[in-house]
């Protein structure tokens, strides 16, 4: 970015808009002027390394509701201090006919917006609205010799990790045994496989998540007919481990497969069902049944960027890696506030391990938003809806009582179409300011690797 078009920026944008978040001790404004830090992080140039970090469900709604409970309302999570902020639009389009929107989203057309920088129909993994493949990010940054990963606390096969690594017509095809939405990509005639088979292929230096029942399906055509899945990656060179421990003690010298959990990962924490009529004001509390054998998601967060860091140390260009809390979005499905916020700090926690990454290689792109809005609401304490409604003492110690009113319960909460935040730091951090598209992103982040 030239000194003439920053300062063209600086001048359009307001002060507000560039200002770092401050940590004010007690409600009320803050008196610091983050002018300077504000010009200082409007720079243009090329990162050697870009770390994507998606709250899959995470909007404002979902973020103002963990930032009360977790730190109050005049705190800040980690994910509120980076230095530039903006908006971006979410909308998918119609399958067959791209120039009709659909205003909802879901992960499936979002990802493979950002990861593609095309708009899509809902339930597509990175194909036009035609089914056609597009080539994402990470595939041309692994062309262009850069190291690349992926890391959810879902199925490696589900949307979000997906849309990096696979191109089917319909998100459900996630192994060899789940084909039959998608019999133009089953490898039986021809195609390049399930979404497992293709994140293989596609080969990742590092992939972390659930799903491991997808890849323990047997591939039935081709060269690796009659191998497992996670056999065929084996083959590919990958070690393939199933537990923290495993985790802790693989090399960083191969590429790495971990899955976790048969299907997404435990929960962080669990409270309250809410009801019709509402409950007590309580506490979240941290999940005891979770299994020990599976890693936090900042746990895999902070292994895969030293992993990705080693691998690329020496070399001018560093690496790709996406990291999704996943199960934001899966809690606010299910009405379950204490397991959405449990789920939306522990992301936090891998955004604080981005962050701390970051200052120490400041050429390092730092990417943090969502793929779409949802449902959950702050309503007036102690209130009901027309839903379901819990109420919480937060950090203040303050009753806030969520509500959940878009589907009856026990149906699936739906998603909401509202723009959701995306903030950065680092080379070309300043793409996100103002209200952009989703598939923007995916021009900002190629432009900060030298891809396009």
């Amino acid at each position: 970015m030239s000194t003439r078009t920053r300062r063209r920026l600086l001048a359009l944008v307001p002060a507000t808009a560039l200002a770092v978040a401050a940590v004010p001790a007690i409600a009320g404004s803050t008196t610091t002027d983050d002018t300077q830090a504000a010009r200082q992080a409007v720079v243009g140039g090329k990162a050697r390394s870009v770390i994507l970090l998606i709250g899959d469900g995470m909007g404002d709604s979902e973020i103002t509701i963990a930032r009360n409970y977790q730190v109050g309302a005049a705190g800040r999570l980690a994910m509120d201090t980076l230095p530039l902020t903006g908006e971006y639009t979410t909308y998918a389009v119609t399958q067959g006919d791209p120039s009709r929107p659909d205003y909802v989203t879901d992960s499936a057309a979002s990802g493979s917006g950002w990861a593609t920088g095309t708009k899509t129909y809902n339930g597509a993994i990175s194909v036009d609205a035609y089914g056609k493949p597009v080539t994402t990010v990470l595939e041309r940054a692994k062309a262009a010799g850069y190291r690349t990963g992926d890391v959810t606390t879902a199925e490696l096969q589900d949307a979000t990790p997906a849309v990096l690594g696979a191109h089917v017509v319909s998100r459900d095809c996630k192994g060899p045994d789940a084909m039959a939405e998608c019999p133009t990509n089953d490898k039986v005639n021809g195609g390049a496989g399930s979404i497992a088979e293709q994140l293989v292929q596609t080969r990742p230096d590092l992939m972390l998540g659930g799903g491991s029942a997808y890849f323990d399906q047997t591939v039935k055509a081709g060269r690796f007919r009659g191998l497992t899945v996670a056999q065929q990656a084996q083959v590919a060179g990958y070690q393939v481990v199933r537990t923290a421990d495993d985790l802790a003690a693989a090399s960083w010298r191969k590429p790495i497969l971990g899955t976790f959990a048969t299907g997404n990962m435990d929960l962080e924490w669990v409270g309250p069902t809410p009801t019709p009529a509402n409950t007590p004001a309580q506490e979240c509390a941290v999940n005891t049944a979770r299994t020990a054998t599976q890693p936090h998601l900042s746990d895999m967060a902070d292994t895969a960027i030293k992993a990705l860091d080693r691998q690329s140390a020496g070399q001018r260009k560093g690496f790709f890696l996406q990291i999704e809390g996943a199960s934001i979005d899966k809690q606010d499905h299910a009405a379950n506030p204490c397991g959405q916020i449990g789920e939306t700090v522990e992301f936090d926690k891998a955004v604080k391990v981005a962050l701390g990454y970051q200052r120490t290689h400041p050429d390092t792109l730092v990417v943090v938003t969502a793929d779409h809005g949802h449902t959950s609401q702050i309503v007036e304490a102690g209130s009901t809806t027309t839903g379901v409604t819990a109420t919480l003492t937060t950090h203040d110690g303050a009753p806030m009582t969520v509500s959940y009113a878009t589907t009856a319960v026990p149906g699936s909460q739906q998603h909401t179409g509202t723009e959701v935040r995306i903030a950065a730091a680092g080379p070309q951090a300043a793409n996100v300011l103002g209200v952009t598209n989703q598939t923007d992103l995916n021009t900002t982040m190629r432009r900060a690797l030298g891809l396009l």
